[in-house]
């Protein structure tokens, strides 16, 4: 029998990291502030999470201006929407044959 996690993406083991994406797959950009909201994080928890998307290519960073406010918003790149399907392709997968 095949392991059934083999075709998982580690960096989706963070509950974070798959919410982020999960947004990501439905809204063309998302700004911190409103990512943070809706997860429920600190500043901190959530910069580090998106660090490891960015590192990762899966997402890009915006950075502007709004006015005098810096204004941070987040895309999911193409890279980033192919991996995250191929990660949820696997789960289900994973899911009929259990």
């Amino acid at each position: 029998m095949k392991n059934p996690i083999a075709d998982l993406n580690k960096i989706f083991d963070s509950r974070i990291r798959l919410g982020v994406m999960s947004m990501l797959v439905v809204n063309n950009e998302i700004g911190f502030n409103d990512l943070k909201q809706m997860l429920e994080l600190t500043d901190g928890n959530l910069a580090s999470h998106l660090n490891t998307l960015e590192q990762a290519e899966f997402i890009k960073v915006h950075k502007g201006f709004i006015g005098r406010k810096t204004s941070t918003t987040y895309s999911i790149t193409p890279l980033g929407k192919q991996v995250f399907k191929a990660h949820l392709d696997a789960l289900e997968k994973m899911i009929k044959k259990l």
